[in-house]
């Protein structure tokens, strides 16, 4: 029985380390990002800015999605945004983390619809 628990453990560990992410491709510096999520669960993508462009991120689905942004130097992992428009200065050039979460509230399952735009 023991042995039985350590495997599982070992299993969900492994499994909770390689979380999937999506490099986004902006045509014209715009990105539309879509998909379908149920209660509690989320989507990575990741993305590159140069130091200085400006981020801007539409949520048209705010109601029932919210989204973080991280970067392991200026954004720490704090708290999910659920802004239908949020903006920021690119601090440094290099990958972001872009996280996508479908709120408990509403529906059960639902589809998101964002778009991210880099100038």
């Amino acid at each position: 029985m023991r042995q039985v628990l350590l495997v599982l453990f070992a299993i969900i560990a492994f499994a909770s380390v390689s979380v999937a992410q999506e490099r986004i491709a902006f045509g014209n510096g715009t990105a539309s990002l879509t998909g379908s999520l149920s209660n509690g669960q989320v989507r990575h993508f990741v993305f590159s800015a140069t130091q200085g462009q400006t981020v801007t991120i539409k949520n048209s689905t705010s109601s029932v999605f919210d989204f973080r942004v991280y970067n392991e130097v200026f954004f720490d992992e704090g708290d999910y945004d659920s802004s239908a428009s949020y903006y920021f200065e690119a601090p440094e050039t290099g990958d972001y983390l872009f996280t996508v979460r479908k709120k408990v509230a509403g529906p059960r399952m639902a589809r998101f619809s964002m778009t991210i735009k880099i100038k």
